[in-house]
């Protein structure tokens, strides 16, 4: 396994990075990525942004906010979380497939103290029955990245005022509050740990992924940015991650809005309707797919608003691909 750890702070260079690696270095062994960044919040691929953050204490706070390739929920970041990445081959683990690449993540963070932190749902690490890791993934050109969150210690107060989560997605949790459910590791690491910086953690992670005591031991393993290297990340950043219309974009208005809450992930449809049928329809929610919603949108123009011509236009459609884990009849249920 090869590693880079990123020098910058900011999360838009850092997803920059991560996806010039994924599809421009071709490694021979798996690609290890931590990457610390300032208060930012990330948004899902499929999610709508404005929906998700809470615009005005976000402008007020100087909080940076960006879209990601991958699927699931908006994160609130800050200098005390990192983040890790695992790129692969992409038939070497099956999208969705979230614990194969985070178990050596937690038995590093067992052997640190965290014992109780265990993989649950469909893609959170907790500790002690409470998140602290939210992961995500993305598949192209026959590469995966599984990413994730770690919260060490970041300021949890910001999170309630930073992000909108919606009423559904609590209840569906059984809990009162976001705050509620989600924690610092920090408390649960063994002492010896507790007093670590973000980087510090870092480097500790690292030694343990590796079963190495000092990081001379796999210098021969660090990938070095080239100079053409940072040409291509400097692009990515300016086309995709600080580009308003990748992190914002324009929604047009929409006639239906058909909305749940599954155990894989939320749907929110939205549907211009016009003389009974999809001229227009976009897919927001914090699914997993490894296919772009917006194929599967296409192929919706023009039929008829009704569960009859809708299924038959998806009777050649693998729904899985776009939805992973959300059996058809269930979706065509939540529309109809």
């Amino acid at each position: 396994m090869y590693y880079y750890v990123m020098k910058s702070n900011d999360i838009r260079r850092n997803l920059a990075t991560e996806q010039y690696l994924m599809n421009e270095i071709n490694f021979d062994e798996p690609l290890l990525l931590f990457y610390i960044e300032g208060p930012c919040i990330i948004v899902g691929r499929n999610q709508n942004t404005l929906e998700e953050i809470n615009k005005k204490y976000v402008d007020e706070h100087g909080i940076v906010v960006t879209r990601r390739l991958s699927g699931g929920g908006a994160v609130y970041q800050d200098l005390g979380n990192l983040c890790f990445s695992f790129v692969v081959d992409s038939d070497s683990e099956e999208f969705g497939d979230f614990k194969s690449f985070v178990q050596p993540v937690v038995d590093a963070l067992h052997d640190m103290g965290a014992t109780t932190a265990e993989v649950s749902g469909r893609n959170d690490i907790l500790v002690d029955g409470k998140k602290f890791s939210g992961n995500a993934m993305y598949t192209k050109g026959g590469k995966t990245f599984s990413h994730g969150t770690l919260m060490l210690d970041v300021d949890l107060s910001v999170i309630p005022n930073a992000l909108t989560v919606p009423e559904d997605k609590i209840k569906s949790k059984g809990i009162k509050s976001v705050r509620s459910r989600v924690t610092n590791l920090k408390p649960y690491l063994a002492p010896e740990y507790q007093n670590l910086t973000t980087p510090e953690f870092r480097d500790r992670l690292l030694k343990e992924l590796f079963h190495v005591e000092d990081l001379n031991q796999i210098k021969d393993k660090e990938y070095h940015l080239t100079d053409e290297d940072k040409k291509g990340i400097d692009k990515i950043f300016d086309d995709v991650y600080n580009n308003w219309n990748w992190v914002y974009g324009n929604s047009p208005e929409f006639t239906v809005k058909k909305r749940q809450h599954f155990t894989n992930g939320t749907i929110d449809a939205r549907f211009q309707v016009d003389d009974g049928k999809i001229s227009n329809v976009t897919f927001f929610g914090d699914f997993f797919g490894p296919k772009d919603t917006t194929e599967l949108a296409d192929k919706l123009k023009g039929v008829r608003f009704e569960r009859a011509d809708v299924s038959n236009a998806l009777k050649d459609v693998d729904l899985n691909q776009y939805f992973t884990g959300i059996p058809e009849e269930d979706f065509l249920d939540m529309l109809f």
